[in-house]
C-alpha cells in the first residue's frame, strides 16, 4: 500500500514511459479486463512505444470491453503478450487513431487482421485488397470491410513496415478495389443497365498518382461506350445511373459512416458537363475547348474500374494532348495564375497552418514537378509518371533537375505527406491544417519518431521542411539551366540546348537564344564572381520571371555585373543582404526608366541593400539641398556645378523609381503596399522635393558663376502646376515662374538683364545633353504666357494682376509656391497672390460659367487625335482635369472662409472640403480613388517605356507591364483596363454633379 501524499510506482513508471494522465491510466491498469497481465513489463513498453499512450491504452481496454465472451478476451490478451508483431500494431494502431479504435471497439474481432504477418503481407495490392473486400454485399458492409483493410495500412504505416510513399500506393490500391467494388454492387442492382453499356472509371488526382490520403476525395472522370447493339442514348443513361449509383454507395453516410466522396468534377465542363461521356466526345472536348489545367489534372489519369480496355484507350487517346500542352498561349501563365488563386483562396487565418496549400506546401512541390513533366515530357518519356515522387527521381536522373535539390524536395516531401497522414488518421477527416493544440501536435510528433520534445521538434522540423521548398520551388526551375550552359561537372546529367530553350520559352522568355547567352556570361568559368553568380542566378531567374519582361530583367542583370563585377562590395551586397537581390531584380525587370537610370551611374545599386529597404526611403528637401549646395561649393564653375547637381538628382530619381517599384510589387518579406495613395504621395514628394534641390543649386551656381556670392536683384523661383503641389512625376517638367526684386541703388535695368541672364543660363544647364536626365523648365504659366516677358519684377505681377488678370490664371495661382531663391520675395509673392486665388467673396456666377466654358473647350480640343477618351488619365472623363477643376472650382469659391482649402496640394485640398462638408464623403472617396489611379498609371507608363504618356502603352508586355505595377497579375491586362474605366466612369459622374451642375 502506498503512503498517503506519496506517488505509486506504478504511477512513476507510467509517467516515465510517455503517459501524461497517470491516474487515468492506474485506474485503467487496474480495471478487471486487464488484471492478468497488469504487472506485464511487455505491456507497458509497448503502450509507452505508442503516438499516444494514454488513447492507446484507453482503446485496448475498450477493445477488450467489447469482446464477445472471456474466452475472446484472454484469446487477445495472450496473442498481445506473446505475439510481437500483434502487440505494435495493435497498440500502435489505438494510440495514433482513434477512429480506428472506435471501429474495433464496434467490431470486436477485427483485431485478427492484424494477427497475419507474412512477406506478402507486407505490401498487398489491388488483387489482396480485393479479396478482403469481396464478402461485402450491400454498402455498409463495405464499409467495414474498407475500415479493416484500412487498420492493416495504419497498422504497416505507424510501425514504420512501410514508408510514406508505399503507404500512399497502398491506400490508392485500396481505394481501386474499393471502387471496384461499389461498381459491381451498382452493376448488381441494375443488371439490365450493366447490360446496355461499357463504363470506364479512370482515377484522378492522387488515386490516379498512386499516392492517396488516408481522407481524401477520390476523383474520377467517367467513360461510357453503347454495348454491342445497344442505342447509345440509352447506353450513356444507363452508365449515367451505374456511375451515379457506385459514388453513392462510397460517399453516402450509413451507420458504418462513409468511405469517401467520389468527385467526378474534373471531368469536361466540371459540374455542368454530363456525368458520363464517350470517347469520342471527350476528345472533341479535349481538342477545342479545355483549359491548361485540365491537361495539368490528365497527367494523373488511370483506369482502375470497369471496363479497364475501354479506360486504356481513353488514356492512349488523350495522351498525345497532354503532351503538347506547354505548347498553349498563355501556358505557364494559366499554371501559375492557378497555384495563386489556390493560396489567395486560404482563409489568412490558416494560411500558416496550411500543410498542402500554404507556402512552401505539399501543393508547391506538386506544382513545380507536373510544370517540369509539361515542358519536358514531350521529348522525354521517362518524365511521364503520374507520382509525384518517381516524376521527381525522373527528372533528377534526366538533368532536368539538380540531384541535391531533388533529394531536399524528396525529403521534404516526405516529411509533409507523413505529418498530412498522421493529422488525417487520428479521426480519419480530411484536413491540410497543422493542429494547434499541443496535445495534437504531442501524438503527431511521437508517431513521427521525435521523442525528446515532440512539440518543439515537429514545429522546428515542418518549419524547416516548408522553408526548403519555398527556397527551391523557383530553384527548380533555374538551376539546371545554369548547370546546361556552365558545364563545371563533366559526366553529369544536363539539359540540352533544346531542352533549355523550351524551359526558358515556358517560363516566359520570349528570347530563350539571348537568354542562355547571358547565363553563359554570368555563370561560366570557376572565379569567384561566376561562383557566386550561380549561387544568385536560379532566385533571380524566378524574380525576373514574375516581371512582365524577363528577357530585359536578365540582360539588364547583365549589364550591371559587367560594370560592377569586379568591384568587391557589388555581389557581397546581392549575396549577404536578402532584400537587396531581390530589390534589383524587381527594379530592373519593371521596365525602362529605373534601369536606364542605374546604367548611367551604376554604383546607385548600393542603394537597394541598405538594411531592410531603409536605403530606398527618399530624402527630404532639406538633406538634398544640403548635398546638392555643398557639391555646387567645390565645383569649379557652373557648368561643372550643375553637373554635379544633376547626378545627386539621378541617383535620387533612382532611390524613388525604386522604393516606388518594390512598394509596388511586394518581396517576399514585405507585401506590395495596399495604400496607392501613400505610393502616389511619395513618388509626388520625393521628385518636387528634387527637383526643387537641383534648381535651388543651379541658381547657386548660376549666380556664383556671374556675379560672385550676390546677384544685382533678389531673385525667388516660384513652383507652378504639379511642381507646386508636390505632384510632380517621374516625367514632369518644372512649371514656374520667376519673380526679382532690384536691390537698393541698383538700376532696374541692369537688374532686369541680370534675372534674364540668370534664368537663360539655368535653363541651358538643365538641358545640356549628359548621361544625366535633362531637367526641363516650363515658364508658359507666366503673365501673358508665351507673349510676357521670362521674368518679371514683384510690382510688375502686381500691376498686371490688378488690371488684366484672367480668371484662369487665378485658377493656375492655386498652385503658386516658392521652391528656390530669396525666401522672403517668395512669401511677399504669395501675399500678392493670395487675394486672387481666395477672393474674398468666392466666384461670381459669370467667372464660375467661364471656368466651365474653358473646361469644355479644353476637352474638346487638346484631346490628342486617336486616342481614347475613356483611357487617357489627364484628358478625358474622370481624369486627372476633371478631379482638379474640380477641386479647384472649390478652393476659388471657399477658399477665403476655410483655411484648410489654402493649400497647393489636390489631395490635401479634396480632404478639407470633405472636412468641411463641401462634398459628400463618398464623393470626395470617389474622386480621390479616380485621381491617385491616374496619377499612378502615369507614373507607371514613365517607369516601363522610358517616355511620359498620358494613356495606356498600346505593346503587349508595355501594359502588361503597367498591370504588373497596378498589382494585376498574368493575362489581367483586361481587367486593370476594365477597372480604370469604372473608376473613371463614377468620378465623371461626380464631376457632372459637382463641376458642371454644382
Amino acid at each position: 500500500m502506498t503512503a498517503p501524499g506519496r506517488r505509486s510506482s506504478t504511477f512513476t513508471r507510467l509517467l516515465r514511459h510517455g503517459f501524461t494522465d497517470a491516474s487515468a491510466a492506474e485506474r485503467l491498469l487496474d480495471s478487471a479486463e486487464l488484471m492478468p497481465v497488469r504487472n506485464d513489463p511487455v505491456l507497458l513498453e509497448a503502450l509507452g512505444a505508442t503516438a499516444d499512450p494514454d488513447q492507446a491504452l484507453l482503446g485496448l481496454v475498450r477493445l477488450l470491453e467489447a469482446q464477445p465472451d472471456p474466452t475472446a478476451r484472454r484469446e487477445l490478451l495472450d496473442t498481445l503478450i506473446a505475439a510481437k508483431p500483434l502487440r505494435d500494431r495493435l497498440l500502435g494502431v489505438l494510440g495514433a487513431s482513434a477512429a480506428l479504435a472506435d471501429h474495433l471497439a464496434r467490431h470486436p474481432r477485427d483485431w485478427h487482421a492484424l494477427v497475419t504477418y507474412e512477406p506478402r503481407d507486407l505490401h498487398p495490392g489491388v488483387e489482396e485488397f480485393e479479396r478482403g473486400l469481396a464478402e461485402a454485399g450491400d454498402p455498409v458492409s463495405l464499409r467495414v470491410a474498407y475500415r479493416r483493410c484500412l487498420l492493416s495500412i495504419a497498422a504497416r504505416d505507424v510501425c514504420g513496415t512501410t514508408n510514406v510513399a508505399e503507404t500512399a500506393a497502398e491506400l490508392a490500391d485500396l481505394a481501386t478495389a474499393t471502387l471496384r467494388a461499389a461498381l459491381a454492387l451498382a452493376r448488381a442492382a441494375a443488371p439490365e443497365d450493366a447490360a446496355l453499356c461499357r463504363l470506364a472509371v479512370i482515377a484522378m488526382g492522387k488515386c490516379g498518382g498512386h499516392e492517396l490520403n488516408y481522407v481524401s476525395d477520390v476523383d474520377v472522370i467517367f467513360v461510357g461506350e453503347a454495348a454491342d447493339g445497344a442505342d447509345e442514348g440509352k447506353a450513356l443513361r444507363a452508365a449515367t445511373k451505374l456511375a451515379s449509383h457506385m459514388m453513392r454507395v462510397c460517399s453516402e453516410t450509413t451507420v458504418e459512416g462513409s468511405i469517401w466522396p467520389v468527385d467526378a468534377n474534373l471531368r469536361p465542363e466540371g459540374r455542368n458537363g454530363p456525368l458520363v461521356r464517350t470517347l469520342s466526345s471527350h476528345l472533341a472536348y479535349y481538342q477545342r475547348w479545355a483549359k491548361t489545367w485540365e491537361f495539368q489534372a490528365l497527367l494523373k489519369a488511370r483506369p482502375v474500374a470497369g471496363d479497364i480496355e475501354l479506360g486504356e484507350e481513353y488514356v492512349t487517346a488523350l495522351e498525345p494532348l497532354v503532351w503538347q500542352a506547354a505548347e498553349r498561349e498563355n501556358f505557364v501563365v494559366d499554371v501559375q495564375k492557378m497555384r495563386r488563386r489556390v493560396v489567395e483562396n486560404i482563409p489568412a487565418a490558416e494560411v500558416d497552418r496550411e500543410l498542402k496549400l500554404g507556402p512552401g506546401g505539399l501543393r508547391d512541390v506538386e506544382f513545380a514537378v507536373q510544370l517540369l513533366q509539361l515542358v519536358h515530357g514531350r521529348a522525354d518519356a521517362s518524365l511521364r509518371s503520374g507520382t509525384t515522387l518517381d516524376a521527381l527521381q525522373a527528372l533528377a536522373a534526366g538533368g532536368y533537375v539538380g540531384r541535391q535539390d531533388a533529394v531536399q524536395l524528396d525529403d521534404a516531401y516526405r516529411f509533409l505527406r507523413s505529418m498530412e497522414h498522421r493529422i488525417q488518421l487520428y479521426r480519419l477527416r480530411r484536413t491540410h491544417l497543422v493542429p494547434e493544440d499541443d496535445a495534437d501536435l504531442r501524438r503527431i510528433g511521437r508517431s513521427l519518431g521525435l521523442r525528446v520534445d515532440p512539440v518543439a521538434e515537429l514545429t522546428r522540423e515542418w518549419r524547416r521542411h516548408t522553408a526548403v521548398v519555398r527556397r527551391l520551388h523557383e530553384k527548380l526551375f533555374y538551376r539546371p539551366l545554369l548547370d546546361a550552359v556552365a558545364q563545371l561537372a563533366p559526366g553529369e546529367a544536363r539539359l540540352s540546348p533544346e531542352a533549355a530553350r523550351e524551359r526558358l520559352v515556358a517560363l516566359g522568355y520570349a528570347d530563350p537564344a539571348a537568354a542562355l547567352r547571358h547565363l553563359e556570361a554570368l555563370a561560366s568559368g570557376v572565379t569567384r564572381k561566376a561562383a557566386i553568380q550561380r549561387t544568385l542566378l536560379p532566385v533571380l531567374l524566378g524574380w525576373f520571371a514574375d516581371s512582365a519582361d524577363p528577357d530585359a530583367g536578365l540582360l539588364n542583370f547583365r549589364k550591371v555585373s559587367d560594370a560592377l563585377g569586379k568591384t568587391p562590395w557589388y555581389l557581397r551586397l546581392l549575396r549577404d543582404e536578402g532584400a537587396a537581390a531581390e530589390n534589383l531584380a524587381r527594379v530592373l525587370s519593371a521596365g525602362r526608366l529605373a534601369p536606364d537610370l542605374l546604367m548611367r551611374a551604376p554604383e546607385a545599386v548600393a542603394l537597394l541593400g541598405d538594411g531592410d529597404g531603409g536605403g530606398l526611403e527618399p530624402r527630404g528637401r532639406d538633406h538634398l539641398e544640403q548635398e546638392i549646395l555643398a557639391a555646387v561649393g567645390r565645383a569649379d564653375g557652373a557648368v561643372q556645378a550643375v553637373t554635379a547637381a544633376r547626378g545627386v538628382r539621378r541617383r535620387e530619381l533612382f532611390r524613388t523609381a525604386a522604393a516606388d517599384i518594390v512598394g509596388s510589387y511586394g518581396t517576399e518579406t514585405h507585401p506590395a503596399e495596399a495604400d496607392q495613395g501613400a505610393l502616389v504621395d511619395l513618388v509626388g514628394a520625393a521628385v518636387s522635393d528634387l527637383t526643387a534641390a537641383t534648381i535651388a543649386g543651379t541658381l547657386r551656381a548660376v549666380v556664383r558663376d556671374g556675379w560672385g556670392e550676390e546677384l544685382p536683384t533678389r531673385f525667388a523661383v516660384i513652383g507652378m502646376g504639379r511642381f507646386g503641389g508636390h505632384e510632380l512625376g517621374y516625367g514632369s517638367d518644372a512649371d514656374v515662374v520667376f519673380v526679382h526684386e532690384p536691390r537698393e541703388g541698383v538700376d532696374e535695368r541692369e537688374a532686369a538683364d541680370a534675372a534674364n541672364k540668370v534664368v537663360s543660363e539655368m535653363r541651358r544647364l538643365l538641358q545640356i545633353p549628359s548621361a544625366d536626365p535633362p531637367l526641363l523648365i516650363d515658364a508658359d504659366l507666366r503673365p501673358e504666357g508665351k507673349s510676357g516677358p521670362l521674368v518679371r519684377t514683384l510690382k510688375s505681377y502686381e500691376a498686371y494682376y490688378r488690371r488684366w488678370s484672367l480668371g484662369w490664371e487665378s485658377q493656375a495661382l492655386l498652385r503658386a509656391e516658392p521652391v528656390a531663391g530669396d525666401e522672403v520675395l517668395g512669401r511677399r509673392f504669395v501675399e500678392l497672390i493670395d487675394p486672387l486665388r481666395y477672393p474674398a467673396r468666392g466666384l461670381g456666377d459669370e467667372a464660375v460659367r467661364e471656368i466651365r466654358r474653358l473646361k469644355a473647350r479644353m476637352e474638346a480640343e487638346r484631346l490628342p487625335r486617336g486616342a481614347d477618351p475613356k483611357l487617357h488619365t489627364k484628358l478625358g472623363p474622370g481624369g486627372l482635369s476633371d478631379v482638379e477643376w474640380t477641386v479647384q472650382l472649390l478652393q476659388l469659391r471657399h477658399g477665403h472662409a476655410e483655411p484648410g482649402l489654402r493649400t497647393t496640394r489636390t489631395r490635401a485640398a479634396l480632404a478639407a472640403a470633405r472636412a468641411a462638408e463641401l462634398i459628400s464623403a463618398e464623393d470626395a472617396e470617389i474622386l480621390d480613388e479616380a485621381w491617385v489611379l491616374a496619377t499612378r498609371v502615369r507614373n507607371a507608363v514613365m517607369l516601363v517605356r522610358g517616355r511620359a504618356g498620358d494613356t495606356f502603352p498600346s505593346d503587349g508586355r508595355e501594359v502588361a507591364a503597367v498591370g504588373r505595377y497596378l498589382g494585376y497579375g498574368d493575362g489581367m491586362v483586361g481587367d486593370m483596363l476594365d477597372a480604370y474605366r469604372r473608376t473613371a466612369r463614377r468620378a465623371r459622374s461626380v464631376v457632372e454633379e459637382l463641376f458642371y451642375a454644382g
